[in-house]
């Protein structure tokens, strides 16, 4: 019996490859690890865009047929009624029979102007349909987008003949292609900010043709949908603070740039020590003779939090997250093995009570 299969977890063995003189020129190695990792590569960017562009879609049809419905009962608030004209109409030729048959001899304004000639529609309707209209407009755009976006999608992954070297090369040049022109956010965050500009603007319209009916319902219809804008909005917010926070979008991302370009000179305003200590010493002039110290201005500290983010873990830290998920999780001899010997690294106190407290 071989020692490799005496041994079921011993690591394999590589074989360190010697310089080429000419790139290339290795057998095919390197190409053939290059095409496996372009390939993947490839594959995970555009399936993750074609899954978020074929949700987009359902959703966006979803949506304009709801707002459509809605238009078709406020579209004709803008127009005069006809049932009015009408009324006015019979009410006229009413006062003309009456007359007739009295015998009266009365002058009847028969050219009075009817309720459609001065009408216009009031204020709140023609807000009201505005919003609706740009609304289901933000979702039409964003329909067509997806659509354009699943054809440069189609379009990027499209191969050409030629053989695999000319494919490689074109298809690193398409690559580079994407990233000069920004396709991957175009189609990640454009899109969808568009889509969720127009749900905003709806449920504003909404709220106000409720108003419109009845106030009372527009307050309770608003309620959940207040607290649904601040927790989009909050969500956003708490990236800035924790850049791996999983409640990414497209305002998210917004905020993350804006933070990131905060002047310079604000930034040298927030390190100055002695500013902060002054104003500290003038609002707690009590508690700094009790202490005789300053503590650092917790406004200080948000601040310092809101332009630096959140600490990230430390490479010791991750090590020990990675070892406490292994054990918990795994089942496989071979990782639970390679995690037990992996523990006699840990030479920090606190890192291994740490483990030892998360594995029990």
């Amino acid at each position: 019996m071989s020692a490799q299969a005496q041994n079921p977890v011993a690591p394999p063995v590589f074989e360190i490859p010697r310089p080429v003189e000419e790139f290339g020129q290795d057998g095919g190695k390197f190409y053939r690890c290059y095409d496996a990792l372009a390939e993947e590569i490839d594959e995970d960017i555009v399936k993750g865009l074609k899954e978020q562009l074929d949700g987009m879609l359902i959703f966006a049809g979803l949506f304009a047929g709801v707002n459509s419905a809605f238009l078709a009962l406020t579209l004709p608030l803008l127009s005069a009624d006809t049932a009015d004209d009408i009324s006015a109409l019979l009410a006229q030729n009413n006062a003309i029979l009456i007359q007739v048959l009295t015998g009266r001899n009365d002058t009847i304004p028969t050219a009075a102007p009817l309720p459609s000639a001065g009408f216009s529609p009031s204020r709140d309707i023609f807000a009201i349909n505005a919003l609706f209209s740009l609304s289901l407009a933000f979702a039409i755009i964003s329909s067509f987008l997806a659509v354009l976006g699943r054809q440069w999608l189609v379009y990027y992954r499209k191969r050409s003949g030629g053989g695999p070297e000319k494919q490689r090369w074109e298809q690193l040049k398409r690559f580079l292609g994407a990233e000069r022109w920004q396709l991957e956010p175009i189609l990640d965050d454009v899109l969808p900010s568009l889509l969720q500009i127009g749900l905003i603007i709806f449920c504003v319209s909404l709220i106000l043709y409720l108003r419109h009916l009845s106030p009372a319902i527009s307050v309770i219809v608003g309620m959940p949908m207040y607290i649904g804008l601040a927790f989009f909005i909050g969500s956003a917010f708490f990236t800035v603070w924790d850049k791996f926070c999983p409640f990414q979008s497209p305002l998210s991302h917004v905020l993350i740039w804006s933070a990131r370009t905060i002047p310079p000179v604000l930034r040298a305003i927030i390190e100055l020590e002695w500013l902060w200590d002054v104003l500290f010493f003038l609002t707690h002039r009590q508690q700094f003779s009790i202490h005789g110290q300053a503590e650092e201005s917790s406004l200080k500290q948000w601040l310092r939090v809101l332009i630096h983010g959140r600490a990230e873990e430390s490479s010791k830290s991750l090590q020990v997250i990675a070892l406490h998920r292994a054990i918990r999780t795994s089942d496989d001899p071979e990782t639970l093995l390679h995690a037990t010997a992996n523990i006699f690294a840990i030479t920090d106190v606190s890192q291994m009570e740490h483990l030892w407290r998360s594995l029990h």
